[in-house]
């Protein structure tokens, strides 16, 4: 006998999402939340919320990293253009959004309660606005003890990473993400980076101005303005940077290249919250610490 086969259409893929989220919610009593921004996303996890639905899981989970997001959590689609359909079909309670998705509220609206949370704010360091978020998202979902214990946990983590690098004879570095064999962009005072980096008792070598927490594309060249900075670059790199770095004078010729004082970071998330900030502040005084065994062991 022939077995009769119906094709799946794309609503069909849609509703059986939704049924499994709704399957899962069900058995585990997560609460019925949606998040479009990442650094929300990631905050959410980090107080042990896990969403019915998130955007752009797949690049989250290699670029964010942490904290994992459960396989449950529904694939919402890009940030930018996330998937109304599946939104309504969910149907969730609640729905988080950043200020950077502001124009887009009244179709949220449409859906469920909305709840905005201002994770970057141009010239302002972002770092207070993750912890308020904290506090906040912890007050709306009621974990509010865990949100002040998690901030707690963050200043104690950053106190002690701090005490490691103490004795360090790198007091300055550049962070930085490639972005092609000759540009780069460098994060200033107000990226969540350059916050860390001072609460770590490093100074930020890029101290010019910057648009949203990084500077545009600029040169390799402006990397000499401090000779005696690091350089951490977070990943990932360009391919053509990475296969021609050898062989590039002008990236040979840098002092922190010359003096070993490079190192190149896991991705971390450049827009994010509390955990991308305690995940970046792991890793790069891993970096720093590597550095100074490399030259002088």
């Amino acid at each position: 006998m022939t077995a009769l086969r119906f094709p799946i259409t794309r609503r069909a893929l849609l509703w059986g999402a939704a049924a499994a989220a709704a399957s899962t919610r069900a058995h585990a009593g997560a609460p019925r939340i949606a998040i479009i921004d990442w650094a929300l996303l990631e905050t959410a996890l980090a107080l042990g919320i896990a969403p019915v639905a998130a955007t752009e899981l797949i690049q989250f989970r290699k670029i964010v990293v942490e904290p994992e997001v459960p396989e449950s959590v529904v694939d919402l689609g890009l940030r930018g253009a996330p998937s109304y359909e599946l939104l309504h079909i969910l149907h969730p309670d609640l729905i988080l959004i950043s200020n950077f998705y502001e124009p887009s509220r009244p179709r949220f609206e449409r859906i469920a309660r909305v709840a905005s949370f201002a994770v970057h704010q141009p010239g302002q360091s972002p770092y207070p606005l993750a912890v308020d978020n904290v506090a906040r998202l912890g007050a709306l979902t009621g974990r509010s003890e865990a949100a002040r214990r998690y901030i707690a946990e963050t200043d104690a983590e950053l106190d002690r990473l701090r005490e490691t690098l103490g004795a360090s004879d790198i007091k300055s570095a550049y962070v930085v993400v490639m972005g092609d064999a000759r540009h780069l962009q460098a994060f200033g005072h107000d990226s969540i980076f350059g916050h860390v980096m001072g609460r770590l008792g490093i100074a930020n070598a890029w101290t010019h101005a910057t648009r949203y927490g990084a500077a545009a594309p600029v040169g390799l060249e402006t990397l000499a303005a401090t000779p005696e900075a690091a350089i951490v670059i977070v990943s990932p790199l360009p391919p053509d940077f990475e296969r021609t770095r050898t062989a590039n004078a002008l990236w040979q010729a840098l002092p922190a290249v010359r003096q070993r004082r490079v190192a190149v970071i896991p991705p971390v998330n450049h827009f994010g919250g509390l955990p991308s900030a305690r995940r970046f502040a792991r890793l790069f005084v891993a970096a720093i610490r590597e550095m100074e065994s490399t030259r002088h062991g």
